[in-house]
């Protein structure tokens, strides 16, 4: 799958539908340079389960844990990753553990540099800007998974 996004407020409610589709066994992998819209996903996906002002970016923590407030017969907890500081799978496993992905959804920003631990139903999204001249317009190719 493959679409277009135009703002970061289309990138976000793409995101919000997205989120109809996860559950508690749902990993996702967000793929893209610095700046292209994985946190505005992530804002998305979370807005679905109640969680509107608290997401931020865990680059300096490696995982933010949410409790959802809607949705709830779907996933119980939301772990959203930012690996970009890991080295590997090893570190990943060596520093927080794999336990995350039987415990509700995750959704790994740069979760390309684990991918060797990553179950094989990952999906995994890429979010790319199309045009240097357009900020806000961006591609968002989805792979792999159950859905």
């Amino acid at each position: 799958m493959k679409i277009t996004t135009h703002s970061e407020k289309e990138t976000e409610n793409f995101a919000y539908e997205f989120a109809k589709k996860l559950d508690n066994n749902s990993i996702i992998v967000l793929t893209g340079d610095l700046g292209t819209g994985k946190t505005r996903f992530m804002r998305g996906v979370a807005r679905y389960f109640g969680i509107e002002n608290d997401v931020s970016s865990p680059t300096f923590t490696i995982v933010n844990e949410y409790t959802p407030k809607e949705n709830l017969d779907k996933v119980n907890r939301i772990f959203h990753f930012d690996t970009y500081r890991l080295t590997d799978g090893e570190d990943f496993e060596n520093t927080i553990g794999t336990d995350y992905f039987h415990s509700g959804l995750c959704i790994i920003e740069w979760g390309e540099i684990i991918k060797d631990i990553l179950p094989k139903d990952t999906i995994y999204i890429t979010i790319t800007r199309n045009n240097e001249y357009e900020d806000n317009e961006r591609t968002i190719e989805i792979l792999g998974g159950n859905i």
